[in-house]
C-alpha cells in the first residue's frame, strides 16, 4: 500500500513540473510575439517627430561644472540662445556686441580753464584716439596673426635644469636673477653672502625715530622669490619675502621676518625673534617654522651654570640643547639655502636649520619666477639647482579654458535685479578666468537674475588686444570701451559701467567692483532687499572727511583738487548705486556737464553729493565691504588672487557663512 501511494505521488510532481515547463514555454512565445510586434510600432510612431540627434545618447559628464550646468537647462522661449538663429529684439541686437555703447568723441574731452583738469582732459582725448585707431586695426584684422607669432616663439624655449651666477654677474644684473619655469617640489636655491657692517639711517622703514635729525644703525638685507611674468606694468607679487634684520628693527634686536604680497597688499608677517616655536604649534614638514637662538636678554649667569652643576650632582639629567648664535653677523659671510618642500619653504644656513615658512594660498612655486636680493649685503655667488625642465607658458592668454560652460548666459530681455560690472585691464587674462570660476558661477547670475560684467580699455601691446577680442567674442562676458588704458582714466570704465547698467540691462541696482574682489551675491542681494522701495541709495564702504594725500604715488595737487576734503565715497573694490543714480551720471555725462576726477570711486561720491543736492539719497555703510584683503562674514574681499578666488569660491560651496582663504 505504501508503494502505490508514493508511486502516485511522484505521477503528481512530474506532471505538474510539466505543466509548469509548458506554462513558461507559453509565456515565453508570447513575449517574443509582442516585442516583435511593438519595435516597428514604436519607430513607425516617432519617424516624423524625433530627430536622428535626439536619439543620440548625451554626452557623458566630464566635470562638476558639466553637472551644474545639466541641472539648469535655460527656459524656453524666455531667452533666445547665443546660438539660435531667430531674429532678436533691438535691444539685444544693440548690446550683445563686445564694444561699450559709451559715446567717446574727442569733442567731450576739449580742454577746460584749469590748467589740471585741462591736463586730464587732454589724456583722455589722446587715450580715446589713439584707442580708436587700436580698435579698428582690430576690426580691420591687420593684427590677427600677432599673438599666434608671440605665443609660438615662447612655447619653444627650453628651461635649463640650473642656473648659477657669481656675484658679479648677479650684481649686473640689477640683483635679480631669472628663473624662466619657475620652482617646482625640490628645488633648492644656495646663496653666499656676505652682510655688510651697519651703517645710520635717518628714515628707516623698521623702526621708528623721535625726530628728523636723529639716525638708527641699521643692517638688514631682504631675499624674495618674486613673481615677474604674472602680470606686466604692475608690482611682481612676492611670494616669498624673507628679511633678516641684523640691527635696526624696531625691537632692538635681532629678528627674521617672513611674509608674502600681492598687489600692494602684503598678508601677516611671520616674525623669529630667537624663541623656539610652541610644541603645540602646527609644523612645516615636519620642522618647526622659528628655531632658537641666544638672545641678549637671556640669563647665562653664574647663578643659572650653578644651579646646572647641583642638578648634575643630584643625579638629575636633563636632556642637553645647543644654543646657537643669530644665524647672520656683520661682515662675516655666510651659506644660505632655500629649499621647497610638500607644505613650505625651509631655510638652512651654515647647515644649520633657521625658518621654515608654510606655502600661503595663493601663491604657487611655478610663479616665482625671479630671486632678488637688496639691502646691506654683498652676494658672492646665487645658485638655483632641481628646476623644472619643463615650460610652463607664460603668455597670460593661456590661463583661459576656451569652455562653453564658462560662457556668459545672453542677456535677459526684461529689467535685472542687480548688474555687476567688473573693471579689469586688458592683460588680465587670469583674474577674469578666476571670476568666471567662482563667485560668476552663482545661480542667480546663470539665471541672468543679475548680470555681470568686465569692462576693459585697451592695451598698449597690441598682441594683447587680439587676444582680448578673442576672449571678449568667445565668452560673451567683455565689454571694451575703446580707449587706450590708463590708470588716470579710469573713471570712463565707471562711466561705462553705468551706460551698460541702464541702457543694456535695465537694472534696479548697479554694482561696481575690481577683477580681484570676491563678490558674495548672497550678501549683496540681502543688503539690496533691505533698502528695496527706500529710493535713492548709495551703499558701501564709505569714506567720510578723508582728505588728498598731496605727496606720494597718490598725489592729488590742488589744480587736481582744490577742497580740503573729499565728499563722502565708497572704497572702489565693492560699491552699489541705484540706477537712478547711473541714469544721472550718464544723462551728465552725455550733456559734457559730468566733472571728471581720475579717482574713480571720489568721482562716484562726487556725482551722489550732487545729485543728493536735489533729491535725497540714503548713504548705507558697512565695513564688510572690505578694502584690504578679507574679513569674516564679508560681503566683498579684495586684493583677492585667482588662486584665491577658486578657495573662496569653493568654501562657499562647503559651508554657508564665508571664511576667508588664508590671509597671505
Amino acid at each position: 500500500m505504501k508503494r502505490v501511494k508514493l508511486e502516485k505521488v511522484d505521477m503528481i510532481i512530474s506532471l505538474t513540473r510539466q505543466r509548469s515547463i509548458q506554462i513558461l514555454l507559453f509565456i515565453g512565445v508570447l513575449y517574443l510575439l509582442l516585442v516583435s510586434l511593438e519595435i516597428p510600432l514604436v519607430f513607425g510612431v516617432g519617424s516624423g517627430v524625433v530627430s536622428q540627434d535626439s536619439l543620440s545618447r548625451p554626452s557623458p559628464l566630464e566635470s562638476e561644472e558639466d553637472l551644474e550646468e545639466r541641472e539648469a537647462p535655460s527656459r524656453p522661449l524666455e531667452n533666445i540662445s547665443r546660438n539660435s538663429l531667430q531674429p532678436t529684439s533691438s535691444r539685444l541686437n544693440q548690446f550683445n556686441k563686445i564694444t561699450s555703447g559709451l559715446a567717446l568723441e574727442t569733442e567731450a574731452f576739449e580742454s577746460r580753464s584749469d590748467d589740471a583738469v585741462s591736463e586730464f582732459y587732454r589724456s583722455a582725448k589722446t587715450a580715446s584716439e589713439v584707442g580708436k585707431k587700436f580698435w579698428d586695426e582690430l576690426e580691420s584684422g591687420k593684427n590677427q596673426h600677432m599673438g599666434k607669432k608671440k605665443a609660438e616663439k615662447g612655447s619653444n624655449s627650453s628651461c635649463a635644469h640650473s642656473i648659477s651666477l657669481s656675484g658679479s654677474d648677479f650684481l649686473a644684473h640689477g640683483g635679480v636673477m631669472m628663473l624662466p619655469c619657475g620652482l617646482t617640489l625640490g628645488s633648492h636655491i644656495t646663496l653666499v653672502g656676505k652682510p655688510r657692517v651697519a651703517q645710520p639711517a635717518y628714515d628707516p622703514q623698521i623702526t621708528m625715530v623721535r625726530n628728523v635729525e636723529e639716525s638708527v644703525m641699521v643692517s638688514q638685507f631682504i631675499m624674495e622669490l618674486q613673481g615677474l611674468n604674472t602680470v606686466e606694468d604692475e608690482d611682481p607679487p612676492r611670494i616669498l619675502h624673507f628679511n633678516p634684520r641684523l640691527k635696526g628693527d624696531w625691537s632692538g634686536r635681532p629678528v627674521i621676518e617672513l611674509n608674502t604680497c600681492y598687489r600692494m597688499q602684503w598678508g601677516s608677517a611671520l616674525r623669529c625673534e630667537g624663541w623656539k616655536s610652541k610644541a603645540n604649534e602646527d609644523t612645516v614638514d615636519g620642522q618647526v617654522k622659528c628655531e632658537k637662538w641666544i638672545r641678549d636678554d637671556e640669563g647665562h649667569s653664574e647663578q643659572s651654570k650653578a644651579t646646572w652643576w647641583l642638578n648634575r650632582l643630584i643625579g638629575r639629567t636633563k636632556r642637553m640643547d645647543i644654543d646657537w648664535p643669530y644665524p647672520f653677523a656683520e661682515d662675516k659671510l655666510f651659506v644660505l639655502t632655500l629649499s621647497a618642500g610638500f607644505e613650505g619653504y625651509h631655510v638652512n644656513v651654515d647647515g644649520k636649520h633657521v625658518i621654515s615658512f608654510p606655502y600661503r594660498t595663493g601663491f604657487a612655486l611655478e610663479d616665482a619666477t625671479g630671486l632678488s636680493v637688496i639691502g646691506d649685503i654683498d652676494v658672492q655667488s646665487v645658485l638655483a639647482a632641481s628646476l623644472p625642465r619643463s615650460h610652463p607658458s607664460f603668455a597670460p592668454q593661456q590661463h583661459l579654458e576656451m569652455s562653453r560652460i564658462w560662457q556668459a548666459p545672453p542677456l535677459p530681455d526684461g529689467e535685472v535685479d542687480l548688474f555687476i560690472g567688473i573693471l579689469s585691464a586688458g592683460n588680465h587674462f587670469a583674474e577674469r578666468m578666476a571670476v568666471r570660476k567662482s563667485w560668476m558661477r552663482h545661480k542667480l547670475i546663470k539665471s541672468s537674475k543679475i548680470v555681470a560684467r568686465f569692462f576693459v580699455a585697451l592695451h598698449a601691446r597690441k598682441e594683447v588686444n587680439v587676444e582680448l577680442k578673442k576672449e571678449a567674442e568667445f565668452f560673451g562676458d567683455i565689454v571694451i570701451v575703446p580707449y587706450m588704458d590708463n590708470y588716470d582714466l579710469v573713471v570712463l570704465k565707471t562711466v561705462a559701467i553705468c551706460e551698460y547698467g541702464v541702457h543694456a540691462v535695465s537694472a534696479k541696482y548697479i554694482m561696481k567692483c575690481d577683477d580681484d574682489t570676491f563678490v558674495k551675491v548672497d550678501s549683496i542681494m540681502n543688503e539690496i532687499k533691505k533698502v528695496a522701495g527706500m529710493g535713492s541709495v548709495y551703499i558701501g564702504n564709505i569714506n567720510y572727511y578723508h582728505k588728498p594725500l598731496r605727496y606720494g604715488k597718490w598725489a592729488v595737487t590742488y589744480e587736481e583738487w582744490p577742497e580740503e576734503d573729499y565728499p563722502p565715497y565708497a572704497n572702489g573694490p565693492g560699491y552699489i548705486v541705484s540706477s537712478d543714480i547711473a541714469h544721472f551720471v550718464i544723462s551728465n555725462f552725455k550733456r559734457r556737464k559730468l566733472r571728471l576726477f581720475k579717482m574713480e570711486d571720489v568721482s562716484m561720491g562726487m556725482w551722489v553729493e550732487q545729485f543728493n543736492s536735489s533729491k535725497a539719497v540714503k548713504y548705507v555703510h558697512s565695513f564688510k565691504y572690505c578694502q584690504f584683503g578679507c574679513i569674516e562674514e564679508y560681503y566683498t574681499a579684495h586684493y583677492q588672487s585667482p588662486r584665491q578666488m577658486i578657495c573662496l569660491w569653493n568654501k562657499l560651496q562647503r559651508q554657508v557663512k564665508p571664511e576667508c582663504c588664508n590671509m597671505r
